[in-house]
């Protein structure tokens, strides 16, 4: 231990005392200071003596990156909800077997013959659940067609839903929230592709006497027209806003990534499995049921979600685009309102998870002595998700200062 000496001593003329002077102070007085990390072992130790966890569940690890070891832990191997920390694994696991560049894609096909401005025949939307398809990709759907000099279409209207199994919701999420639907064709985020591609060729003027249906495309159609928007797009809104439709799209991404048809969540949880065993996470207890964190029947340890962001750490392909996804302190996202003035503002970047009962944080924090630290906290059993958000708060201060 480094010990720093405060000494204070009055010497005069000769070693005498001057008249009027105050009675004689201590000839020593000595302060200690604790050098590095373990000054903020002290002090996390003091933090998580608060009455808070007498109530309350903790898990908290600290993870110096820059060091390559383990800082703190506490409660650091309890399977805690992670609620939408869980975007961790599933952005990490996307980035780490897709890559940033990976295309989520939207197809429009036709069946049949054109012969004088009719097509007498089948159109074909086939959907690859992408979140960012909007109005003006409609309008290049619609476009590309009607420059087949199309103006009538006589035959059906036919959606592909084959990407993912048919499951609108997610394994473990409550009734009464008002959650997104899981389908894979999406339109400015809702349901309802067919009747605004209907209703997008009506505007432009031409003739649609062709009844809407659901089938697998067949090898002989013909490609119109696709739409795509990469990962990195989609990731910077699911992490920043802590989108769960765009988390859940990406789940279903890497569920997509085994080749089978449909992808179910039984194959994106086994791909994240494998991304989590390579972080070096063996043996310990954890599940996974969906990509966004809402399911209440998600559990993880702290442990394993720092391995995790060391592992992405360590891999600068992926790093590169995960860090400045992540909400930064004070500053934008879901941490905008949070830590603002301290030294944490601007020095963190992580993910935020709430859910009843569960407040949650995991990400990066650069300490003063400009080592990198990975972490993760996990408040559970909080009646009040402010309590969770103070201790995190407090915690990310007490790292950066």
């Amino acid at each position: 231990m480094i010990m720093a000496l405060a000494v204070s001593q009055c010497f005069h003329m000769l070693g005498q005392p001057v008249a009027g002077d105050a009675a004689p102070m201590p000839q020593d007085t000595v302060r200690v200071v604790l050098p590095w990390p373990e000054n903020v072992r002290a002090a996390l130790d003091s933090l998580v003596a608060d009455s808070l966890m007498e109530r309350t569940q903790l898990g908290l690890m600290v993870y110096d990156l820059s060091a390559d070891s383990a800082l703190y832990r506490y409660g650091s191997r309890q399977t805690l909800r992670p609620a939408s920390t869980m975007k961790l694994l599933t952005s990490i696991t996307a980035l780490d077997v897709l890559g940033s560049r990976y295309d989520y894609r939207t197809y429009l096909y036709y069946t049949g013959r054109i012969s004088d401005h009719t097509l007498t025949g089948d159109i074909w939307l086939v959907g690859g659940m992408d979140p960012l398809f909007d109005e003006t990709d409609m309008q290049i759907f619609v476009q590309t067609l009607r420059r087949l000099d199309v103006d009538t279409i006589r035959g059906r209207i036919v959606t592909d839903l084959s990407f993912k199994e048919d499951l609108k919701y997610g394994e473990g999420w409550c009734w009464d929230d008002d959650n997104d639907d899981l389908t894979p064709l999406l339109i400015s985020r809702q349901d309802g592709f067919a009747d605004s591609f209907v209703d997008a060729l009506e505007a432009s003027g031409a003739v649609v006497e062709a009844p809407r249906t659901s089938d697998h495309l067949p090898k002989d159609a013909l490609l119109i027209c696709s739409r795509s928007h990469r990962l990195d797009a989609v990731l910077e809104p699911m992490m920043k806003e802590s989108d769960n439709l765009f988390a859940e799209s990406m789940f279903f991404q890497i569920a997509a990534s085994m080749g089978k048809r449909p992808a179910t969540a039984a194959h994106a949880r086994q791909i994240i499995k494998s991304t989590v065993a390579k972080a070096g996470v063996r043996n310990v207890p954890y599940r996974i049921a969906d990509g966004s964190g809402l399911s209440l029947y998600n559990y993880v340890t702290p442990e394993l979600m720092v391995s995790l962001l060391r592992y992405a750490y360590l891999k600068r392909d992926i790093m590169a685009v995960l860090y400045p996804s992540l909400p930064i302190a004070g500053v934008d996202g879901t941490l905008k309102k949070r830590m603002k003035g301290g030294a944490a503002q601007g020095n963190v970047h992580a993910k935020t998870g709430t859910v009843s009962g569960v407040s949650s944080l995991a990400g990066y924090c650069r300490a003063a002595n400009q080592h990198l630290l990975a972490f993760c906290i996990i408040n559970q059993g909080v009646m009040k998700n402010a309590e969770g958000r103070d201790f995190q708060d407090k915690v990310c201060e007490l790292l950066c200062r």
